[in-house]
């Protein structure tokens, strides 16, 4: 790896500043250069959000992303705003219980699972979606070590919470070994 740009995007309240940040300390950790930045739309919960992460082995001149290498989307308007500025090596990853994948854009690979499904089944809430995605998104483009992206997530997450965050990445992992590539 070079260079990474990683854009997450969603609605407020879906965790993806934490994400982004989580992601963004374990890739120091492993001793790349790293810039993070985040926006909110005007209303704190259900606005659009949205974290990005560059993750380098050199300097990072430009802490801003044109063309994201990466593209998580846990919402239909995030995907809808996003899936035009792509790469043509792009991997898209969209949450498919939330996204309708338009068959028309050819360029980027777009790999479809059931993040926030996964999350509310198989931890019994929503709120861990964020980390699901996370540890998808690692298994899909091996970004970051799973040790180092586990020992941020415990660092980063109340106790009371540690463990289903913990689990949660797993559960990421293991729904990329059934991917449902998406390719118009």
């Amino acid at each position: 790896m070079s260079t990474q740009q990683i854009r997450l995007t969603g609605a407020g309240g879906q965790g993806l500043v934490l994400a982004g940040i989580i992601l963004a300390e374990a890739a120091m950790r492993e001793g790349y250069n790293v810039a993070v930045a985040q926006s909110y739309g005007p209303e704190a919960r259900l606005g659009a959000s949205r974290a990005e992460v560059i993750i380098s082995t050199q300097k990072i001149a430009y802490p801003q992303i044109d063309q994201p290498d990466l593209l998580l989307c846990l919402t239909q308007e995030a995907y809808d705003k996003y899936i035009s500025n792509l790469g043509e090596q792009a991997l898209v990853l969209a949450d498919s219980s939330q996204v309708l994948i338009a068959t028309n854009h050819l360029k980027p690979k777009i790999i479809a699972l059931p993040l926030q499904q996964a999350a509310i089944e198989q931890i019994g809430s929503k709120l861990v979606t964020n980390v699901v995605a996370l540890g998808a998104l690692n298994a899909l483009a091996q970004l970051v070590s799973w040790e180092h992206l586990a020992a941020v997530v415990v660092e980063r997450t109340p106790q009371k919470y540690r463990a289903q965050n913990l689990k949660a990445l797993e559960i990421g992992c293991a729904l990329t070994q059934t991917t449902k590539e998406s390719r118009a």
